[in-house]
């Protein structure tokens, strides 16, 4: 999981949340700060709730746009369960809350999908078959 996470303010206009999605190269932003997540903007949520609408990104706010249904995962629980949140909800991404509520990590389908192969036997042994066999893949 992401450890050092930019949060946007709720009252912050789409156009700064999508400007700050493409520095970080991201596709998606809590909003609020770690201690009150209030929901999470996706670049989907300003693609279809903004921009195939014809609103004006630059009066529209986060606050207006945003996921407000947050599905979260604790930073006790197993990679097994946080899977198994993802797939119930159909989310790509969960904010990892502490005992406290605060958020203090994000896990992408990506950082699940990096972990699985890591840990996987097989891929690894092919991978590392194909790497001795000098074959182009």
């Amino acid at each position: 999981m992401a450890k050092a996470l930019e949060f946007i303010a709720p009252d912050a206009t789409v156009q700064e949340a999508a400007t700050l999605m493409g520095e970080l190269d991201v596709g998606a932003l809590p909003v609020g700060s770690d201690e009150d997540l209030l929901g999470i903007l996706t670049d989907r949520d300003i693609l279809f709730r903004v921009v195939a609408e014809g609103g004006d990104t630059t009066r529209v706010r986060v606050r207006e746009v945003m996921s407000s249904s947050v599905f979260s995962c604790r930073d006790t629980d197993t990679l097994a369960t946080a899977m198994d949140i993802m797939g119930a909800y159909h989310v790509r991404r969960l904010p990892v809350l502490d005992e406290a509520k605060h958020v203090v990590g994000w896990l992408t389908l990506s950082d699940v999908s990096r972990r699985l192969l890591l840990d996987t036997d097989t891929i690894r042994n092919a991978l590392g078959e194909l790497s001795a066999s000098g074959q182009d893949v």
